[in-house]
């Protein structure tokens, strides 16, 4: 297994859905982050793709000008999640008691998943889903700073650096054979980490995780 057993633990071990139930109309992110993400988005996500957004909330920070085919969206609340305007349609799941997505094989462009991943408990069989709702040439792009749900995020992830938890989601990525072209984004703020988290000076530091889902080789 990728993680062990007490790498995955919470401090706070409660029903994920009880956590989410009231719905946060917040961004958990500053705006530097959320335009580096956007343009990010816009650079690899192509017009007319079809986009999962995977763990999303109220925003998907997607660029507001350009035409996707089509947005599913997927979190624990009902009503951040209606209020999404770039969603299409959406479900709410958590993915920490059943990691099977209702999607169909090889039916997204793109995966994204904003400030969220370390909150997954399985990510073996997470991303092994990412992978087989991927079309093949398709990219996932896993995006993160360093604030978090303390209680929430699971134990690894809490008593990391933030190198290794880049190094962390590239892993994840590497355990499912068919990821490949795996690259890092990295703009890290000069601010003392502490001050980051208290949203003092600098900005957030913005990490992202993109991979490919590779083409299936020529017989």
């Amino acid at each position: 297994m990728l993680l062990e057993t007490t790498q995955r633990n919470k401090l706070d071990p409660s029903d994920d859905s009880l956590f989410y139930a009231q719905p946060r109309f917040v961004t958990h992110v500053d705006e530097g982050f959320i335009a580096q993400l956007t343009k990010l988005y816009r650079d690899r996500i192509p017009a007319n793709s079809r986009v999962f957004d995977m763990m999303s909330s109220w925003v998907s920070h997607l660029p507001g000008d350009i035409d996707y085919d089509y947005v599913e969206g997927h979190g624990l609340n009902a009503e951040e999640l209606a209020r999404n305007k770039q969603l299409d349609h959406y479900f709410v799941q958590n993915l920490n008691e059943n990691q099977t997505l209702p999607l169909e094989d090889c039916s997204f462009d793109a995966v994204i998943n904003t400030v969220s991943v370390q909150y997954i408990q399985y990510p073996e069989q997470v991303f092994a889903e990412v992978y087989r709702v991927l079309k093949p040439g398709g990219i996932a792009i896993f995006s993160f700073s360093n604030r978090m749900f303390y209680q929430k995020a699971i134990a690894l992830w809490r008593d990391g650096s933030e190198a290794s938890r880049v190094e962390l989601v590239k892993r994840y990525f590497e355990s499912v054979p068919g990821f490949g072209n795996i690259e890092t984004v990295i703009n890290k703020s000069e601010a003392p980490a502490i001050l980051q988290m208290m949203g003092l000076g600098g900005g957030d530091p913005f990490y992202a995780v993109i991979a490919e889902k590779m083409m299936p080789l020529a017989k």
